[in-house]
């Protein structure tokens, strides 16, 4: 053969098998990506809200930018090697959390 290759060239056939070969590189990964959602949805939703009414509601925020995580996360699992049992409970509960912020924040009469 012409070309000796020094290395074997990598599989990039599929995209489960790119993202799984990225995060057994880069063990990051997972958690860095779940928390860029997370703060992004957070602090755009907030900021916007603020911006149009001059008031952002935290709690309801927080709330939506955990499920939003969490479904992300529940996707994530869906291939193997992709995220660890840990993150997917730490989300799980971070969103319970969340969830009971919002129903205990609310007035009587927003209920």
């Amino acid at each position: 053969m012409i070309f000796n290759y020094v290395y074997t060239l990598p599989n990039g056939t599929t995209l489960d098998l790119i993202g799984t070969q990225t995060i057994s590189a880069v063990g990051v990964f997972t958690p860095m990506l779940l928390a860029f959602v997370f703060f992004l949805v957070l602090l755009g939703g907030s900021a916007r809200q603020k911006a149009r009414t001059g008031d952002a509601d935290f709690p309801a925020w927080s709330t939506i930018a955990s499920m939003s995580t969490f479904m992300l996360a529940l996707l994530m699992a869906t291939i193997t090697g992709i995220i660890q049992i840990a993150w997917l409970v730490i989300v799980a509960v971070v969103t319970i959390f969340c969830g009971i912020w919002l129903f205990i924040d609310r007035r009587q009469s927003e209920v």
